[in-house]
């Protein structure tokens, strides 16, 4: 284990971090404002990717692709939810799980429709395309840092957005409890509308800024979406601030676990059972954490009436 892999393996979880708040922040908010369980949410993770590979081929750049796949994944959001979700709020939650679940088979097929099956690229920026020297013996992609940075604006923002606006405050209200708010004269379906636009906005870019690292292909933003409701179940329903400390926290453990668990393993054990026992551990590890949270903080650590 050296310092230059710890390194490195902690930039990657980072990146998996910022990219798993950028999914669960419109998750946790939807969730938390309607109730609304939306399995549907990580296809807009995939949309934005393939929009984007679309935008650059129309654009030639990849600000023109970011900007298409943004805007073409809040458009496809918004029609989503105007035909097909704001129909099962009122629906239990099993409802909600079989109808988004099926959003997501068919807009699967839809995209190998439209994009083929083939795994398909999104050209990085140019300005962005180089490495650099973090310390001796180890270069990492400008790209990755700058996806990184990226998603810390965009926490920011968000945040602000949050605690110090009036839609922020109407949205927290909605999130601690959407019925007194509803009563007190708040057009709570608008708000929520507003707030599910905003979020399929994020994970779609979320889904372009990954494109350029990860393949696009049918089907790439299913693991993600598990991986953002474990997010949202540590960080607390409807905190932001706990989405983007619980996705930090998990894009950490998960890839720290994969990257030296087999190792840490071999101290304790001999090689061939540390070969076979560290994968399966470290695969396991963001799902331990998130039974101790439930079991010592079931509501999660920063549950939504504290932000």
């Amino acid at each position: 284990m050296s310092a230059t892999l710890l390194a490195v393996q902690t930039l990657n979880g980072l990146q998996l971090g910022i990219l798993l708040f950028l999914i669960a922040a419109g998750l946790t908010l939807v969730f938390g404002v309607m109730d609304f369980i939306n399995l549907a949410h990580g296809v807009q993770y995939m949309l934005g990717a393939y929009l984007a590979v679309t935008g650059y081929s129309l654009t030639g750049t990849f600000w023109g692709a970011l900007l298409f796949g943004m805007l073409g994944a809040l458009v496809i959001g918004l029609v989503l939810e105007l035909l097909v979700f704001r129909h099962l709020y009122d629906r239990d939650h099993l409802d909600q799980v079989l109808a988004t679940f099926g959003i997501i088979l068919f807009l699967n097929e839809a995209v190998r429709t439209v994009w083929g099956s083939t795994p398909l690229t999104l050209p990085m920026p140019d300005l962005l395309s180089g490495s650099f020297e973090l310390m001796d013996g180890l270069l990492y992609p400008v790209y990755r840092i700058a996806l990184i940075v990226a998603g810390l604006i965009v926490a920011a923002v968000l945040y602000i957005l949050v605690t110090r606006t009036r839609a922020g405050m109407l949205v927290r209200a909605g999130a601690t409890n959407a019925p007194m708010v509803s009563a007190l004269g708040v057009d709570i379906r608008r708000l929520f509308m507003l707030v599910f636009g905003f979020g399929t906005m994020l994970a779609g870019f979320a889904g372009i800024l990954a494109a350029p690292i990860l393949v696009v292909e049918p089907g790439m933003g299913d693991n993600l979406l598990i991986l953002a409701f474990v997010v949202i179940v540590i960080g607390g329903i409807g905190s932001i601030r706990g989405a983007f400390i619980a996705a930090l926290i998990v894009g950490l453990v998960d890839t720290l676990g994969r990257g030296f668990a087999t190792d840490i393993a071999k101290l304790l054990m001999s090689p061939s059972a540390a070969n076979s026992v560290g994968p399966a551990i470290a695969s396991m590890l963001i799902y331990l954490l998130m039974a101790a949270v439930l079991f010592f903080r079931p509501t999660g650590l920063f549950p939504a009436r504290g932000g």
